[in-house]
């Protein structure tokens, strides 16, 4: 399947990664002190001025028995609450349901479907036919249960996916975490013995990157090689060929980017036949600025494709090379709009990739934008946004023009393309909201999509309303926001209300069904609010553009305004009203509850950025100065630290008593900003909570049982302080 998202990269910030991580940073105690003094010339806070840099050592002694202790602390209020074990119960018969759709990828040999639940914690890959999958209860044949390579090689083994020569998809380099941070070891599979392949293709060494199946005795390898080959940022910017039966150490070098890019890498362009027509490269300049190149066949030169920073390509459709764009591209006096869709004759590229005529195949209307797609055997199908109501095209190149026709899927929902065959016509879409569990659609390209499954209910529905509204910024631009309430709510500003948003990276967050939250909080009486917020996605590159770098301030200025109308129009009280967030979000809810600490009763803050002084040095940080600027610059270093919530919890103010929660393995955001900022606020007297997951990676815990902990943690949390009777009197 080739799916495509326009936002890939972005969302690896907030869940999963498109790319697996680097080596783990700072791994011993004098790591992060030395490079803090080393910073010191650049108005960098050293140990002088910040006495908790120990805590970024993620895995010192030192800083593990304070994690020990703070977890005590901690699970000692909360464990100890009557309702935690029943809301723990709530949350791991969800995750754990037998009755849950079963997602699915298309290949020649089946379906394919990672699953996890309480007699499989770490997980089964499995397969089936679709014949089977449309049935009730599906037959599935087991193609590799990590619980079992778990316990027999004596790992904490995360199946993190796995990449496979097309076109049939069988012989497999499978990636796999200890402990569910982004970096990976990587192993040769055959999916028809469903084995390991003695001998094989195997990547022992921890690391960010990924492969390219070339043939089944070539890979195209960008990993950790060694001192030189991992950028500031610590991500892979050099790209070898490997030959079976060779020592990757003697693999020829193809490509190298710079050690100040983000990433950078080569990979080959496929059709959905697998046929390869070229070998590509990037130079991730910065995290939304790449540069692309071509191989030129005849001389084996590298080629600079003379296209935007913020433009690439986009996939094979129909004998075409499509480009996207998030700004607008100017070509041959014709200008391509943002978020558009640009086609080439993919013959006529292959020949001269920097002369061959452009065609528009799709430009955004007013309040539109794409957020990704997927191109099957025969049609290319976009999804896409109108108002942040969901809908899918369709296009082909017919009669020399492009053409489209929206898909029949139902209206006023969040809609995706949940997976799609390379080979044939046939296509799964998702249809959800707030209060609907998600219906899956199946198509084979002969008829409109048909309902193939349904989720179940997970909580009762009935007696609440959604509704969307908008509130005003600070520089008065209008901010939507939705809320899920009780019907006939009583406007008196009693009603304990959970807010949440995103607004970074181009990343949209759109109505979705809330299966947990709609059992834990919302059957409890609680509201629930979801702002868009300018920086994300929901209104195309230029709501994210308008709020990066120097104006990164507006999106904390959207969520406080959101906060501040849910008041003042009488939905809740600061007492009441508690926001929650991860990553990118964690730091929304640190600038949020240090700007306004009188407007929230409680803040959820999850794996956050904090520390945002710091940030380029902690973790993969310095991939993401593109979106907030860069510390060591004076100037960019007054914007952030006009908002970073580390340095701005400071002595005199009332903060609502947050819960910060972090993961040991976490090596992306790295879990020093959440250790810091609570123990910023514990030697200033504040009363706070922390707690961190030992294991779990970037996204929390790696099966059930920890997801569901994490859940009833945050829920007891949420209702010890926004609905109790003493809710919002302090502690």
């Amino acid at each position: 399947m080739k799916t495509i998202s326009t936002t890939a990269i972005a969302i690896a910030l907030m869940s999963i990664s498109p790319m697996a991580t680097a080596t783990e940073t700072m791994n011993d105690d004098n790591t992060a002190a030395a490079q803090a003094e080393a910073q010191a010339d650049d108005g960098i806070p050293g140990p002088e001025q910040d006495p908790y840099i120990w805590l970024e050592e993620a895995r010192s002694e030192k800083a593990l028995e304070w994690v020990e202790a703070e977890n005590t602390r901690t699970l000692a209020v909360l464990e100890a609450d009557p309702r935690f074990e029943a809301l723990k119960n709530e949350a791991l018969a969800i995750f754990d349901s037998e009755d849950r759709i079963p997602y699915v990828s298309f290949r020649p040999d089946g379906l394919y479907n990672f699953w996890q639940d309480k007699q499989n914690p770490k997980g089964l890959l499995r397969r089936t036919t679709i014949e089977s999958y449309k049935t009730e209860n599906p037959e599935w044949e087991t193609i590799l249960d990590v619980d079992a390579l778990a316990k027999e090689e004596g790992k904490e083994w995360v199946y993190k996916g796995s990449t496979c020569l097309p076109p049939a998809l069988q012989k497999c380099m499978i990636a796999l975490s200890d402990g569910g941070e982004d970096a990976t070891i990587m192993r040769e599979f055959d999916m028809t013995t469903k084995s390991f392949v003695e001998g094989g293709f195997e990547l022992p060494e921890k690391s960010q990157g990924g492969i390219q199946w070339v043939d089944e005795d070539t890979l195209m390898v960008g990993r950790d090689f060694g001192e030189g080959t991992l950028t500031d940022s610590e991500y892979p910017f050099t790209t070898r060929v490997w030959k079976r039966g060779t020592d990757i150490a003697d693999a020829k070098e193809i490509f190298r980017g710079e050690s100040n890019d983000v990433w950078a890498g080569a990979s080959l362009l496929r059709d959905n036949e697998g046929t390869i027509h070229a070998t590509t490269a990037f130079r991730g300049v910065s995290f939304h600025e790449s540069e692309y190149f071509w191989l030129n066949p005849e001389n084996y030169e590298w080629v600079k494709l003379d296209i935007p920073k913020k433009a690439s390509p986009y996939g094979i459709v129909d004998e075409h090379l499509l480009y996207s764009t998030d700004v607008d591209w100017e070509v041959d006096g014709q200008t391509f709009p943002a978020d558009s869709l640009i086609a080439v004759n993919l013959e006529e590229w292959k020949a001269d990739p920097n002369g061959a005529k452009k065609t528009l195949v799709w430009a955004p209307a007013e309040r539109q934008t794409k957020r990704g797609g997927a191109i099957t055997g025969n049609a290319l199908f976009v999804a896409m946004l109108d108002n942040v109501v969901g809908k899918i095209l369709q296009f082909n190149f017919k009669d020399g023009a492009w053409v489209s026709e929206e898909v029949a899927l139902p209206d006023n929902a969040t809609v995706g393309i949940a997976t799609s065959s390379d080979e044939t016509d046939q296509i799964m879409f998702t249809v959800t909201d707030f209060l609907n569990p998600t219906t899956l659609y199946y198509s084979d390209g002969s008829g409109e999509p048909e309902i193939i499954k349904t989720s179940p209910s997970r909580f009762d529905p009935a007696g609440m309303d959604v509704e969307q509204h908008e509130a005003t910024s600070k520089d008065g631009t209008k901010i939507p926001y939705f809320i899920v309430k009780p019907k006939g709510m009583e406007m008196n500003g009693e009603t304990a209300t959970l807010m949440t948003g995103y607004g970074g990276f181009q990343v949209p967050r759109l109505p979705a069904y809330l299966a947990t939250t709609g059992k834990m909080w919302l059957e409890k009486g609680g509201a629930y609010v979801l702002a868009n917020l300018r920086g994300g996605g929901e209104f195309g590159p230029g709501w994210h553009q308008s709020a990066i770098r120097e104006n990164k301030q507006r999106t904390w200025d959207d969520f406080i305004a959101v906060g501040q109308d849910l008041v003042d129009k009488g939905f809740t009280s600061p007492e009441h009203l508690g926001i929650q967030g991860g990553s990118q979000g964690g730091l929304l809810v640190g600038t949020a509850f240090t700007q306004r600490p009188d407007l929230f009763g409680a803040a959820i803050v999850q794996i956050p950025l904090f520390d945002m002084l710091r940030f380029h040095l902690i973790g993969r940080g310095a991939s993401w100065i593109g979106e907030y600027g860069d510390p060591r610059i004076p100037e960019q270093r007054a914007w952030i630290e006009g908002y970073s919530p580390y340095q701005k919890i400071v002595k005199g103010v009332d903060y609502p008593t947050p819960f910060l929660w972090a993961s040991t393995a976490d090596d992306r955001t790295h879990p020093a900003h959440a250790r810091k900022g609570a123990a910023k606020l514990k030697e200033l007297g504040q009363p706070y909570y922390y707690f961190e997951d030992t294991v779990g990676g970037h996204s929390g815990g790696v099966d059930n049982e920890q997801r569901a902990k994490l859940q009833a943690l945050q829920y007891v949390y949420l209702m010890q302080r926004l609905m109790d009777d003493d809710a919002g009197s302090g502690d």
